[in-house]
């Protein structure tokens, strides 16, 4: 596991896809890491995310 800070974070990679970071807003980054995150958990993240 490798730790960086969120803003050096260009690409994350999961069974469910790539998410490409880098050069986005906060809003862009969480719709890019919901679309990876395991589908059990998307609509709740999504939520959460428009909350904020």
């Amino acid at each position: 596991m490798i730790t960086v800070p969120r803003y050096f974070a260009d690409t994350v990679v999961t069974e469910y896809g790539i998410a490409r970071l880098w050069g986005k807003n906060h809003r862009q980054r969480a719709r890019e890491l919901t679309a990876v995150a395991h589908p059990n958990f998307r609509a709740e993240l999504k939520q959460a995310a428009e909350a904020l």
